[in-house]
């Protein structure tokens, strides 16, 4: 097993470093504060290819691989989870779902857009009482001739109200239970389609999440994503991609609070030394670093099981299962060793610990990552 990167991986890991030292750095402690979503970054991050950056290039994209994906994400989740965030989703979850399923009208139509970052997208499945039970879906899209009328409500969208297009999923029959559940392509502009208020978060404060009300949005049949009745179907391909780059913005939590906590322990002196030398941070800081580094070597697994072929389904869970879980614990060791300075905004440690929570939620909670992974190893 060779994880050595090649050129083009570790020039991309330099620019998204770069990127998010010289551009997210700067801000982020405001923006978190504000709750505000960094349109201008977004736009930049187009422009530099992280939008659409596993979409063939003849879509605009950069048509790259998802271990250089999960490289960006790492970097960029260092610095502002928020941002990377959006990046995640208009990447996996969005483009990679158009670009995998969808017609070439809708590729031409949308896809090209959002690679580039001139739009971005929207991923809809939650609603109040269908999170984790994806087949619970209450937000049905009645076939009517041409069309379908969507009615219903979507939870914790991210880029709830920044997004110009959104893939809903919705009941079309419920006698089919889970087969009769279709993936529409919804323009934000269309009639009945309305955004609630912004959600007040614990963490990821600068992304944009709101629920979603349709009241009889008329969609187009040929907005839907594959044959009727797919829907289900693309839900669960599109977030078994989606985990691997969530797994990926939580190592970059951890990987960064644990570069802030090093840092700290050398500068601050306690008992005449740094407090480094004592065996008591000493071991918080190598215990960090194994634990992040076996979580990188399960990013790169999935990441590498996707690209090649592979079936990624097991690998991914385990990903974001023990990568979210490290996100957790290196941010909360990470606040210990800066003491009462990690518990104040200007250190960024408070901060990252608050988002490396939602790693634990969302894109399938930790405990749905043991279902899909026990149904894994158990099956044959």
């Amino acid at each position: 097993m060779d994880f050595t990167l090649s050129e083009e991986q570790l020039m991309i890991q330099q620019a998204a470093k770069d990127f998010a030292q010289n551009e997210l750095l700067p801000g982020v402690i405001e923006r978190d504060e504000a709750q505000k979503f960094p349109s201008e970054l977004v736009r930049k991050m187009g422009e530099l290819g992280f939008m659409g950056m596993m979409v063939n290039e003849k879509y605009g994209g950069s048509g790259l691989g998802t271990l250089s994906y999960v490289l960006a994400m790492e970097e960029l989740s260092k610095i502002d989870a928020s941002a990377s965030v959006m990046v995640s989703v208009n990447n996996s979850l969005v483009c990679w779902g158009l670009e995998t399923y969808g017609s070439e009208e809708q590729k031409q139509k949308y896809l090209t857009r959002l690679a580039t970052g001139e739009i971005i997208g929207a991923f809809c499945l939650s609603e109040p009482e269908a999170g984790s039970d994806a087949t619970s879906q209450k937000t049905t899209a009645i076939d009517n001739g041409d069309h379908y009328i969507l009615n219903g409500t979507k939870n914790w969208i991210t880029n709830g109200n920044q997004a110009e297009v959104y893939l809903v999923i919705a009941q079309t029959d419920r006698d089919k239970d889970h087969h009769g559940i279709n993936a529409l392509i919804v323009e934000k502009n269309m009639d009945g389609f309305d955004i609630g208020p912004k959600e007040n978060k614990l963490g990821i404060r600068g992304s944009d999440t709101h629920s979603l009300m349709f009241n009889d949005v008329k969609v187009p049949k040929e907005n839907r994503i594959g044959d009727d009745g797919f829907g289900f179907k693309f839900a669960m391909k599109t977030l078994a991609g989606g985990r691997i780059g969530i797994a990926a913005q939580a190592l970059g939590i951890a990987a960064g609070a644990y570069e802030l906590a090093l840092k700290y322990s050398k500068e601050r002196k306690a008992f005449g030394t740094e407090i480094a030398n004592h065996q008591a941070i000493a071991f918080k800081l190598a215990d960090m670093h194994t634990k992040i580094q076996a979580a990188r070597h399960l990013v790169y697994q999935a990441a590498c099981d996707k690209d090649t072929g592979n079936d990624y389904t097991l690998s991914g869970a385990m990903a974001k299962l023990y990568a979210s879980e490290v996100a957790m614990e290196t941010a909360v060791e990470a606040v210990q060793i800066h003491g009462g300075n990690g518990y104040v905004k200007d250190y960024h440690v408070e901060r990252l610990m608050r988002d490396a929570k939602i790693t634990q939620i969302y894109e399938g909670t930790s405990e749905i990552q043991k279902i899909v992974i026990s149904r894994s190893i158990l099956k044959d």
